[in-house]
């Protein structure tokens, strides 16, 4: 989950609690886990969230789409919309210990036609033409080993994301940490973004705020997203009924 600009990259090891697999980058900070028992599963809740995109979507198109990850974490969405999806996938990592670990711990799958795991500085990659446009389903969760707050938070980042997505592209994105402001980070999305392409979850107990923009806004009816939540659960086994109870426009 870590960007580091000229710093020493941190340590990646894990910690295992019953049948949950946490990653851990040199703190007791969890970045990431696993159900030892349902490794392509998600596991956390602020995760399963960041997969919402999928109400703004038909079910039948998603294998078509194209999904990115800033930031690999222990995996989960890449795993996820690679393996359960069956979606182009591909994930942006700065420190090659989080890949390798994901690989040994956290059955994360070669590289294939599919499947395309790259080491990248997230800020980089989204500044560059060569995905501009491409992405349906942009998934940022950028934390460094402290989860203080996001590495990449400003205007500007937010714009860069915008320009990556297709004309129905979504992005969503984790707010966390002891000296972040929701409430600025939610004002550079909506810069971004327009104030009418921006939706957010309440927080998780844990602390997790789940953003959603959208390339272009669009409205959905309330019975509408209903049946796609009823789709979602049904098809790929996420809470998605639960999401409409803590889901709505932020503006």
């Amino acid at each position: 989950m870590a960007r580091t600009a000229n710093l020493q990259l941190p340590e990646v090891n894990f910690s295992d609690h019953g049948d949950v697999r946490y990653l851990h980058l040199g703190t007791e900070w969890i970045q990431g886990s696993m159900r030892l028992d349902e490794p392509f599963d998600i596991d956390l809740d602020y995760v399963q969230r960041m997969m919402a995109w999928l109400l703004f979507v038909e079910p039948q198109s998603v294998a078509k789409r194209h999904a990115m990850q800033l930031g690999l974490g222990a995996a989960a969405l890449t795993k996820f919309c690679h393996r359960k999806l069956r979606m182009k996938t591909t994930a942006i990592e700065l420190n090659p210990q989080v890949v390798a670990a994901c690989r040994l711990w956290f059955k994360l799958p070669k590289d294939d036609t599919r499947l395309s795991v790259i080491l990248g500085d997230a800020a980089q990659v989204v500044a560059h033409d060569h995905w501009r446009g491409q992405v349906d389903a942009l998934q940022v969760d950028l934390y460094d080993h402290e989860a203080a707050a996001p590495v990449l938070d400003s205007e500007a980042f937010y714009r860069d994301c915008r320009g990556l997505l297709t004309e129905d592209g979504c992005m969503t994105v984790n707010l966390f940490g002891r000296s972040s402001s929701y409430e600025r980070s939610l004002a550079r999305i909506q810069s971004a973004f327009g104030a009418e392409a921006v939706w957010a979850f309440r927080p998780t107990r844990e602390g997790n705020t789940v953003v959603l923009a959208l390339r272009e806004p669009v409205h959905p009816r309330r019975g509408e997203l209903a049946l796609r939540a009823d789709a979602i659960a049904d098809r790929w086994g996420l809470p998605a009924r639960k999401w409409l109870r803590v889901f709505k426009p932020a503006g």
